[in-house]
């Protein structure tokens, strides 16, 4: 008499939130390495637009993508001054000297925008809105 094959393995499902997180994960990993361009305001500052309640710093990956957001907006014949900084910096020096809660978005007028709110894990946790501040 023969023994029965072994039962197979069940197959278990990856869980699609692990895999949208550990995207997000290498997308702010990138973010944080590469050099953006930050357009300057009228004083010299980073340039900000207002969103859903927070500030936003506006990135970009390129100069084609600051154009077309320019363009997006009707301001294309205007000069863009912007400067160039490590996302890195941008997330953990800058967004924490404001003093108020204040995200980044990168290539907003374009199809492979991202945003990166002022959350714990993005931001350092005195500057985070779910951080020590909030607590």
């Amino acid at each position: 008499m023969t023994a029965p094959p072994p039962a197979a393995a069940p197959v278990v499902a990856a869980d699609p939130s692990d895999e949208v997180r550990e995207a997000a994960e290498e997308r702010l990993a990138a973010f944080r390495r590469r050099v953006v361009l930050v357009p300057l305001d009228a004083r010299g500052g980073l340039w900000t637009v207002g969103f859903g309640g927070l500030d936003w710093i506006c990135a970009f990956s390129e100069e084609g993508t600051l154009a077309r957001f320019a363009e997006a907006r009707g301001e294309a014949a205007r000069e863009w001054v912007f400067r160039r900084v490590i996302g890195a910096r941008l997330l953990d020096e800058v967004v924490p000297a404001l003093g108020f809660p204040c995200g980044v978005a990168l290539d907003a007028a374009g199809p492979g925008g991202a945003v990166f709110p002022p959350l714990r894990g993005i931001v350092p946790d005195a500057a985070a809105l779910d951080g020590e501040v909030a607590a």
